[in-house]
């Protein structure tokens, strides 16, 4: 496949801290791309570059065979930018928050109001284009702001967390629409999320830690690179459980979420049949399961992707 992104030894230093350590990676035409990694990672230093609004140290980046340093205005043109804030003007209605946009990007004075109406019905809010953006709910303005990241036909959507802050149901019917625009528009997306499941509808996945990129693939490849299964225990003394596991069963990896033992071992049914019936404690619950990409993440980082949202990015 063709490369819509291309990255090659990027670099970003500031003074006291080298944030991005001479990192490449390519991003191919219409796929959906995760970018995750906790914060402090570099992941937000990365884009910011990626996206021209900030000057990478060394390096080299393309986005749609436009050189970063030395095209930016063409860029621009090829990339829109769903940010985690909403950046709406809510004194206006949906149309007129598209038509500033239509403006500043030069979109053909003819053409606009055939792409606004365009894209509004990609998001379905055809039918509210005429009310102030401060009357809609709060999935309803990210749908806007999808539909406004896309007037000027961009090859690559930056979605920034989209979802965040709406609840489980706006949230799937976004991505409902997120998956249907990727359908009708053949756009490629750079997707930074916390929320395991919409990493999983990613093609592929780059997890970044400490200004590197440590792990780049498939989610089901970066599962598959653990192996094993995921034992989910608790007894009515896991204190004493755990230094029973430490002590007699080797090679597995343990650790304890509240009051629940997690242990990754390379066979569930043998660890199940010689060890576990021999447990002081009773065992009070027991789940097996194959590892998630939370588990690729926990692997990686030492961190879950949830706990990835909290402190200090950049």
């Amino acid at each position: 496949m063709t490369s819509i992104i291309s990255v090659k030894e990027l670099t970003k230093q500031y003074k006291d801290k080298e944030a991005v350590k001479q990192i490449s990676f390519d991003v191919e035409e219409g796929e959906i791309f995760g970018f995750l990694g906790p914060n402090g990672a570099g992941k937000s230093t990365t884009i910011n570059m990626i996206c021209t609004m900030l000057k990478p140290t060394s390096g080299s980046i393309e986005i749609n065979g436009f050189n970063v340093k030395k095209e930016k205005d063409s860029v621009r043109a090829s990339i829109g930018i769903i940010f985690q804030e909403n950046t709406l003007d809510q004194k206006l209605t949906g149309y007129e928050n598209l038509m500033l946009h239509c403006r500043f990007y030069r979109v053909p004075k003819e053409k606009r109001h055939g792409r606004i109406q365009e894209v509004l019905e990609i998001v379905d809010l055809i039918d509210v284009q005429n009310k102030r953006a401060e009357t809609y709910s709060g999935g309803m303005k990210r749908r806007l702001e999808i539909a406004r990241g896309l007037l000027h036909y961009p090859k690559v959507l930056f979605l920034d967390e989209p979802t965040v802050g709406l609840d489980p149901q706006t949230r799937a019917h976004l991505w409902e629409y997120i998956l249907k625009l990727k359908e009708k528009e053949g756009i490629t997306m750079f997707l930074t999320t916390h929320y395991l499941d919409e990493a999983e509808i990613s093609d592929r996945v780059a997890i970044m830690d400490q200004g590197e990129i440590i792990a780049i693939d498939t989610p089901t490849a970066l599962k598959n690179q653990l192996g094993g299964d995921i034992i989910e225990l608790s007894t009515t003394d896991n204190a004493l459980a755990m230094d029973e596991i430490d002590a007699h069963v080797e090679g597995a990896e343990v650790t304890v979420e509240g009051d629940v033992i997690h242990l990754k071992v390379a066979n569930s049914d043998a660890f199940i049949s010689d060890f576990i019936k021999t447990l002081t404690p009773p065992v009070t619950r027991l789940n097996i399961r194959k590892p998630t990409l939370n588990d690729v993440f926990l692997a990686f980082t030492g961190r879950k992707i949830s706990e990835a949202a909290s402190g200090e990015e950049s």
